[in-house]
C-alpha cells in the first residue's frame, strides 16, 4: 500500500484532532520536557505536537518529508501565534547536526519508519542524557461503535489497510524498539478519553487517514466518502458522536553507544551461573 499523506493535507490540517491538552500537561509536569528545551519533532505532518511544544517554551524544528504537510502546519502555526522552524527529510536521515537537541519526539509516525535506522539517527541527534519519546492518539474501535463501522466500510474499499485495522491503542513493540537500540530508563504512560466529532468533521478525518485519502484514488475516495455520510446517517445519527481514544508514550535516554552495544552483543564474555 503506497501511503502519501500529502494528498490529504487540507483535511489532515483541517479535521484531525491533535494531541490533547492533558498529554503535554502530563509530560511537562514530568519535567520530561521542560521550557527552553531544544526539541525536534519527527515526522511532524501539520505540526500538532510541534506546536503544542512550542506553545509551552520549547524552541521546536518540525521535520517531515512532506512540504504539503508542513505548508498546512505553517499556516496552522500562524493561527497559533508560535514560531517553528520546519525541515523537509525523512527521520532516518535528517542532514542536522549532532548533538542539537534535548528532547526527540515522534508523534503518531514511528510505525513509518526504518525504526533501527531513525533510532540510531535519534541517538545521534541527543544530547547526553536527551530523551526519545514515541507517542499515539489512537482512536478505539470498540464494538458497536461508529468507529468500528468506518473501519468496516475502510476495509471494503481498501483491503490492504487491514494490517492497520482493530487496534487498541498500545504499542508494546517500541519498547523492544529503544532497548535494541541502546536506549534505557525506559518509561511510559497511557490514558483515555473522548473526542467530539461532528458528522462533518469524522469524514474529513477518515478522509484524511491512511487507508482512505492517503492511498485511494480520487475518484474511490468520493465513493468512500459518500457512503461513510450516508452510514453515519443512518445508523449514527447523534451529531456530534463521542470518539473514544488512548493516548499511549514511552520515553527512554540513550545510555549505551551503540558501537559499545555491539561490542557486548558479538563479545558477551564467559557464562556465569549463580545458585544460591
Amino acid at each position: 500500500m503506497q501511503i502519501d499523506f500529502g494528498k490529504t493535507a487540507s483535511d489532515y490540517g483541517r479535521h484531525r484532532a491533535g494531541f490533547p491538552d492533558r498529554f503535554f500537561e502530563r509530560v511537562f509536569a514530568m519535567e520530561l520536557v521542560k521550557p527552553g528545551d531544544r526539541l525536534l519533532d519527527l515526522g511532524t505532518g501539520t505540526g500538532t505536537v510541534a506546536r503544542g511544544m512550542a506553545s509551552r517554551g520549547c524552541a521546536v524544528t518540525g521535520l517531515d518529508p512532506s512540504e504539503a504537510m508542513t505548508g498546512q502546519a505553517r499556516l496552522l502555526d500562524r493561527e497559533a501565534g508560535v514560531d517553528i522552524r520546519y525541515v523537509t527529510a525523512k527521520a532516518e536521515e535528517t542532514g542536522l547536526p549532532g548533538g542539537a537537541f534535548d528532547v526527540v519526539t515522534a508523534g503518531q509516525c514511528w510505525h513509518w519508519f526504518d525504526r533501527a535506522r531513525a533510532a540510531a539517527e535519534v541517538e545521534r541527534l541527543l544530547v547526553p542524557g536527551g530523551l526519545l519519546m514515541i507517542a499515539h492518539f489512537d482512536w478505539l474501535p470498540l464494538d458497536g461503535s461508529a468507529v468500528a463501522a468506518t473501519e468496516a466500510l475502510t476495509l471494503k474499499y481498501n483491503p490492504k489497510w487491514a494490517p492497520m485495522a482493530g487496534g487498541n491503542g498500545l504499542h508494546p513493540e517500541w519498547f523492544a524498539d529503544l532497548e535494541q537500540a541502546g536506549f534505557g530508563d525506559i518509561e511510559s504512560f497511557t490514558f483515555d478519553l473522548a473526542v467530539p466529532y461532528t458528522h462533518e468533521a469524522w469524514t474529513g478525518r477518515i478522509r484524511a487517514s491512511a487507508g482512505v485519502g492517503a492511498s485511494l484514488p480520487p475518484d474511490a475516495v468520493a465513493r468512500f466518502d459518500a457512503e461513510h455520510k450516508a452510514l453515519l446517517e443512518r445508523d449514527f445519527p447523534h451529531d456530534p458522536l463521542s470518539v473514544p481514544h488512548r493516548v499511549f508514550a514511552i520515553y527512554g535516554r540513550p545510555v549505551i553507544a551503540k558501537s559499545s552495544l555491539r561490542e557486548q552483543r558479538s563479545n558477551p564474555g564467559p557464562h556465569r551461573s549463580v545458585s544460591g
